[in-house]
Order: C-alpha cells, then structure tokens, then sequence
C-alpha cells in the first residue's frame, strides 16, 4: 500500500493543475485561450526540463542525434493528450526513404513543436542561431548535435554550415530546419521567402531536400482561439541535389518553395472569409454569363483561380514575427 500511494501521489499533485486549468477552460472562450497556452507551454517546459537528463544518458552510449528524436516523441505524445491536438500525416515514407536529407518545413507558430514532434526523425539535428548557445537550452542543444549559426557574420556561417553538411553525410545524420526565418500566421495559407542557408549545405553536401508542409491552422490556434482537432501535415517527395552547384541555389529555392506553397494551399480548410467571397464571385459571374450567354457554362481553371485568389490578399492576411533562423520560438500568436 504505501508502494502505491507513493507513486500516486505526485501523480495527484501534478494532475490538479491541469484539472483546474481544464476547468477555467469551460468558463469561456477566452479562458479557453489562456488556459490552454499554459498547459501547451508547461508541456513545454517540462519535457525540456528532462531533455537535459536525456540529452546526457544518449550522448554517453553515443547517440546524441537520437536525443532530439526521443525529446520530441514524449512531448508529442503528452500534448496531443493533453490538448486534444492530433496531427496526421502524408507522406511519410519520403522522411524514411530519403536519409539523411535537409528537412525543410514552413513555419507558423509555437504549434509547430507539435509537428515536430511527430515528425522528427532519429538520427537528425536541429539548425539554430549561435545565441541559443548561451541560453538556457544551450546545454540540450550543444548535447543534440545542434547546428549553431552565426548570422553576424557572413563568412563563418558559411563555414559553419560546410563543416556541418560535410559531417552529416558522413555520419548519415539528417536536419531539420524552417527555411522562412520568420513565422507566418494568417487566415490566408501563405508562405516568406526561403533564405538560402540551409539550399547551400544540402549544395554542398550533396544531400537531397524533403520539404514539409503543414497545412494553416489558424482555424484552430491564433490570438483568442485555442481549440482541439487535427492537422495536416503532407512530406513531399525528396529533390535531389545530386550535380547542382552554387550556381544552381536560386532555381533550386524558387522550385522548392513554389511546391511548398502549392501544396500548402492545397491541404488547407479554405478560410470561411474567402469562402463566402469566393460563393459570391460564383453567383455573379454565373448570373452575368446566363444574361448574356444563356445557361451553356464556361470552363476555369479552378487552381489558377485559387491561387489568384490567395495571393492578392495574402500581404494583407499573413503577419511575421522575428526572425528565427530555423528555431522554433515561443510566442503569442498574432
């Protein structure tokens, strides 16, 4: 008996935060916010809190590039139950297939630990800014195998980057980043530019690209909104980089990111907004072709159209945040 109560009883102790936060979350919708955010960044810390002890125990039986693997798995598993979050997954084959490879995955916001987590790879690294060294995570980080930049200064973040590719082909170890830099978050799916980082280690170590894309979410998580469901997250088919040289980067990055944000716009629940306004350009153009053509009807391109769509108000709906370079960040949502 007294085995039992001593392993119940932090088990109470932790469950009575989350049974007060759940309840504050029926109150109301902003409380439903507020109280979910905490219980996501709690997860957050917590499993960061034990990256630490992880972390250590992999880098002494010499797989610290499984550390990032083992850390995002169990925060993975504890948020989707905590949160109700579930994130499914096409593709997958592509990230088994292709190693190792430069993973490539469009960036919105804090939500995307959660993919992460179900994504992530063993045997793959993370590309982060030198500072994070010095920071809090710095130990976890350095113990992962985690690529630090220096975005200062031009010339060892090259060098740094062609050490790194040169070793992770060697070892088969596979990195994950976000190429855009900055978080987008808006009604409208949309993507930044891709920086070109991570194009020149996969140039020069020769490794191919695996882009990610996970469909907009700001139905479910943005200022105010905090709910349950899924998200879609689709692995494209690996590009290789196989005989392309410096030269070749800047094709490489347009082709990269326009079938990232095709699919992009593909995957994602079209915005109610949109929706309505797209109904109601339907019944105009469709009552102004009957008056003047009767009922014979005209074909659209409807993916051209969509795209038109999207991209004429996409300055207006996406919003960034600071820059990152690779790393996700904690925030609040705009």
């Amino acid at each position: 008996m007294a085995l039992l109560v001593s392993i119940f009883k932090p088990l109470v102790y932790i469950s009575l935060p989350v049974l007060l936060l759940q309840s504050i979350a029926a109150t109301s919708r902003t409380g439903r916010y507020y109280a979910r955010q905490t219980l996501y960044v709690g997860t957050m810390v917590t499993v960061a809190a034990c990256s630490i002890v992880f972390a250590a125990g992999l880098t002494v039986v010499g797989r610290k590039f499984d550390v990032n693997y083992v850390v995002a798995k169990t925060f993975y598993l504890l948020a989707r139950n905590v949160l109700g979050i579930r994130v499914e997954v096409e593709g997958q084959e592509h990230l088994d297939s292709a190693r190792p490879a430069v993973l490539m995955a469009n960036h919105q916001s804090m939500l995307d630990v959660l993919v992460v987590g179900r994504l992530m790879p063993k045997q793959t690294s993370i590309m982060s800014k030198k500072s994070l060294r010095y920071s809090p995570l710095g130990p976890f980080m350095s113990m992962s195998g985690a690529i630090f930049v220096d975005r200062g200064n031009n010339a060892r973040a090259i060098a740094s980057l062609d050490a790194a590719g040169a070793l992770r082909r060697r070892m088969r170890i596979s990195l994950w980043m976000f190429p855009e830099g900055t978080r987008t978050s808006g009604e409208v799916p949309d993507m930044r530019p891709l920086k070109k980082g991570g194009f020149h280690l996969a140039v020069q170590s020769q490794l191919p690209i695996v882009p990610i894309v996970t469909e907009n979410y700001w139905r479910l998580y943005h200022k105010g909104v905090f709910d349950s469901g899924v998200i879609k997250v689709r692995v494209l088919p690996p590009v290789p980089t196989a005989g392309l040289a410096a030269e070749d980067i800047p094709e490489l990055v347009a082709r990269v990111r326009t079938q990232m944000l095709e699919n992009l716009r593909e995957i994602s629940v079209v915005p109610p907004s949109q929706a309505s306004r797209a109904e109601e350009d339907q019944g105009g153009k469709g009552s102004e072709a009957g008056t003047r053509a009767g009922p014979e009807p005209t074909c659209v391109d409807a993916g051209e159209s969509s795209v038109s769509l999207v991209s004429s108000i996409s300055t207006r709906s996406s919003v960034g945040t600071e820059e990152d370079e690779g790393m996700i960040l904690v925030g609040r949502p705009a």
